[in-house]
């Protein structure tokens, strides 16, 4: 299910990018409705860096995206055929399940919750960053706590100024609202779109 306009993947910013989360930094980029915040979910320090430049406490737990399944599965239990089956059907798409974490998925991503979220996402630039990558990516709204999120690279600009490593070019989806977030297992509305 691909609801994002096709927009252009430049291959070189896609590099650059990745090498910035490599070393440790903080992108901004293009998603399914706003601008999202990554860096590498590995690194401890720039997720608790991107943390303070949201100024969001650490509990929340952080959205993870990807490009194939085969990169998430690392961070979650195994699942039953009807919950697999459920979300492949939205699946690459502007749907974030909830879906049970593995114990020792560290608690700077999942926030100490039993449960991680998880987008497979269809947004062209997005997934060829994981792609590029090779792995997932945090996934938080460009925004402070509480403030909106950007929709654009100078909106970006204007809220972070030069706290960020990087602004990969890019245009959002056509999505107006942030991504439907659903329990996996019991299928509920977390957060509507």
């Amino acid at each position: 299910m691909t609801i994002v306009k096709e927009h252009p993947v430049n291959r070189w910013h896609t590099l650059h990018a990745v090498e910035v989360i490599r070393r440790g930094g903080i992108i901004a980029y293009a998603t399914e409705a706003v601008f999202g915040l990554g860096c590498d979910p590995y690194n401890s320090e720039a997720v608790k860096r991107l943390l303070q430049l949201k100024q969001r406490k650490p509990e929340k737990g952080l959205i993870l995206i990807a490009s194939r399944f085969e990169q998430i599965e690392r961070f979650i239990l195994p699942l039953n055929a009807k919950t697999k089956k459920r979300i492949d059907k939205r699946w690459p798409g502007p749907t974030t399940w909830l879906l049970p974490v593995r114990p020792e998925v560290p608690h700077w991503i999942s926030g100490g919750q039993k449960k991680i979220a998880i987008r497979i996402t269809a947004h062209p630039q997005a997934s060829a960053l994981c792609e590029t990558l090779a792995g997932p990516l945090v996934s938080t709204s460009a925004n402070r706590h509480k403030q909106q999120a950007a929709r654009s690279v100078m909106h970006v600009r204007r809220i972070f100024t030069n706290q960020l490593d990087y602004i990969l070019p890019g245009k959002i989806g056509v999505q107006e609202n942030p991504t439907e977030i659903r329990d996996a297992e019991t299928n509920k509305v977390i957060r509507a779109s």
